[in-house]
């Protein structure tokens, strides 16, 4: 049993976990020490030995991959895209910035992914040959019915990019999230999506070549390089499409491949202040906490307040202990809402969880005691609470 602390503390909602090795790997390029491979390279091929995927695409952020994700299977006008009402702001974006259109489909009830059925029966009631992709979101590391999903793209012929942004080192039915029956997966070393994040970095990983293809193409103004004669020079170039600036920085590679050595590490260390959460807060009136599940990385850990979940988050402030928010749905938001003409009341599961949903600190540096004045300050307010 962990010793219950009662001092007060400031607890950030995030905070990088930053050892020697985050230091000497970015000296290293400062210092611009001479390396046969490159950073960008070394790291995209960690990250596709550890995922078990044959293509790896490094970009300077998760939404330049999804953008570049999207690019590569030639997402046109009007097209659409199937995605969770309850995913981050830039999916819809990125499906907008090519005049397509984003279709919400609610969550599941006491999940925080789609809903399978629902899914199901929009496709069968709007089957279309504009429904051009599904984007599959794993909120907080937590896995969606994935075999659903993959058969009923299979069944309507949708492209299937997988948002595992949160999801590093997760694993389904004993295999990698990535390597499993996705098109493409898009990944991120920024997994809490904090605005605090040191540095960057996104990836598409994928085992179709032509995607890859022209993923690499295009990530860097596609740009193709050719030679003299003698093989000696590389300034002389051409470009054969319109592309974007989205490669990975060396000094960027550096920082994150130096992350990335500790996912296992990361990963196991949020699971244990899951398990501290969930024995601390169990019965607690007025709060719902996340199952526990081995599988469940906790990129973050989303409890429930059945009541005033604002003024929770401000007394929880006020303690000096910060929270976060995953998410708001998409069709409240102003854009979304007007655009497609979207009611409120319109996916009943979302609305009902974001009422209620509070995302609470856990990131691996995050100290047992630091973990049990969360807890303290959760319980100390609970007991308070109308």
């Amino acid at each position: 049993m962990v010793k219950t602390i009662q001092n007060e503390k400031t607890i950030p909602f995030f905070k990088s976990t930053i050892d020697q090795e985050e230091r000497d790997a970015v000296t290293s390029v400062l210092n611009q020490e001479v390396s046969l491979t490159s950073c960008v390279e070394e790291l995209e091929k960690e990250v596709g030995d550890f995922i078990g995927a044959s293509h790896t695409i490094s970009t300077n952020n998760a939404t330049s991959a999804l953008h570049l994700a999207l690019s590569a299977m030639e997402l046109k006008r009007a097209d659409k895209v199937i995605m969770s009402v309850n995913s981050f702001v830039n999916l819809p974006e990125t499906v907008r910035h090519f005049d397509a259109e984003p279709i919400f489909i609610d969550i599941a009830p006491n999940e925080f992914n789609i809903d399978t059925d629902k899914l199901e029966e929009y496709l069968e009631k709007n089957n279309s040959k504009k429904l051009r992709a599904i984007i599959v979101t794993f909120v907080a590391g937590e896995i969606p019915n994935l075999d659903k999903i993959y058969e009923i793209a299979k069944k309507y012929e949708l492209i299937v990019i997988e948002d595992a942004t949160s999801a590093l080192g997760a694993m389904y039915k004993d295999e990698m999230i990535g390597s499993l029956d996705a098109d493409m997966t898009i990944f991120s070393t920024n997994y809490s999506n904090s605005k605090t994040a040191i540095s960057r970095g996104g990836f598409i990983v994928t085992e179709n070549e032509d995607l890859a293809n022209r993923a690499k193409l295009l990530r860097t103004h596609a740009i193709n390089s050719s030679f003299d004669e003698f093989g000696n020079i590389d300034y002389i170039y051409d470009v054969v499409d319109i592309g974007y600036k989205y490669d990975m920085t060396e000094l960027e590679a550096a920082f994150n491949l130096a992350q990335f050595y500790k996912t296992n590490s990361f990963c196991e260390r949020r699971q244990e202040i899951a398990s501290i959460y969930n024995n601390e807060l169990a019965d607690l009136k007025h709060i719902s906490l996340p199952p526990f599940d081995e599988d469940h990385i906790f990129s973050q850990y989303i409890i429930k307040v059945a009541k005033n979940r604002d003024g929770f988050a401000r007394a929880l402030k006020e303690q000096g202990v910060s929270t976060g928010l995953h998410f708001i749905p998409l069709h409240l938001l102003t854009y979304y809402k007007k655009k497609y003409k979207l009611k409120i009341t319109a996916y009943g599961n979302a609305l009902t969880t974001y009422g209620q949903i509070l995302s609470l600190p856990i990131y691996p540096s995050m100290s047992d005691e630091d973990v049990l004045y969360v807890c303290n300050s959760i319980k100390k307010i609970a007991k308070q609470w109308i």
